[in-house]
């Protein structure tokens, strides 16, 4: 048995307890214990660490504890770019890609809605999730804190807020993806690339009203659906531009998305 010092910093507190928040303590480890073994049996999901510091040293989630070591662990700056510092993570992702778990399914159609491709099923299970994740480099969405300890998942974030658009908000924030943003370009239903289609081929598909009111038009080849820039489209583009601060003017080369 070794003795360490721990201090959490900023958010990676919500997942301590109570007496352990924003402040220094010493826990006792196991002779052969990692970092990454002792941050999540302590509470926190190895998906929400970014930097680790022992003995103000940046080390990987492998290194050993040994006795008396000080360890210091940070969640994703979002200010400071500390690439040369990280160690805990063999590589980033290349592409911004997800994978939601079963509660979260308002969120992942707001991802699709900003144009990320993201996966949702629910009947997936965690064990699916994590496969997922780690087979086709999938950052893992939840608000299971458990299912981010599973050792497959290299990229995941715990999503804190309840409601849809403000866990978009979180989501955008958290991973500055606002400039990555590809607005109305996925099915929400399929998460399948939409496809621009002349309103000429749709005299049999859609009312006369709609075909004399609107000039843009897109279909997604795997569910059939087609899309124009009604009502809801409104919506959903005030939505995103209330997250993003940003007016996002014509966004819609394609139509998108009152569905028929």
């Amino acid at each position: 048995m070794v003795t360490a010092m721990f201090r959490f910093y900023e958010e990676l507190n919500d997942f301590l307890a109570p007496g352990r928040r924003k402040r220094e303590f010493v826990c006792p480890c196991a002779r052969a214990a990692t970092t990454k073994h002792m941050i999540e049996a302590l509470g926190v999901p190895h998906t929400e660490v970014e930097l680790v510091l022992v003995n103000g040293e940046s080390v990987g989630f492998d290194r050993l504890l040994q006795e008396g070591d000080r360890v210091a662990v940070y969640p994703k700056y979002e200010s400071l770019d500390i690439t040369s510092l990280l160690r805990v993570r063999d590589h980033p992702l290349r592409v911004t890609r997800f994978v939601a778990d079963v509660h979260l399914g308002g969120l992942a159609r707001l991802l699709r809605m900003a144009g990320f491709d993201t996966l949702y099923e629910t009947q997936c299970s965690d064990e699916e999730i994590a496969a997922i994740s780690a087979h086709e480099d999938r950052i893992a969405l939840t608000r299971d804190h458990a299912l981010l300890m599973r050792r497959e998942i290299t990229h995941g974030c715990y999503v804190r807020a309840l409601k849809p658009s403000s866990q978009l908000r979180e989501i955008v924030d958290r991973l500055d993806l606002i400039g990555s943003m590809r607005p109305f370009t996925l099915c929400l239903h399929c998460n399948a690339p939409l496809h621009g289609i002349d309103k000429s081929r749709l005299k049999l598909l859609l009312p006369a009203g709609v075909l004399a009111r609107y000039d843009r038009f897109s279909t997604c080849k795997v569910c059939r659906r087609v899309f124009w820039e009604g009502a809801h489209w409104e919506r959903m583009r005030a939505l995103l531009e209330g997250v993003t601060g940003n007016n996002l003017g014509d966004v819609n080369p394609k139509g998108y998305p009152d569905s028929s």
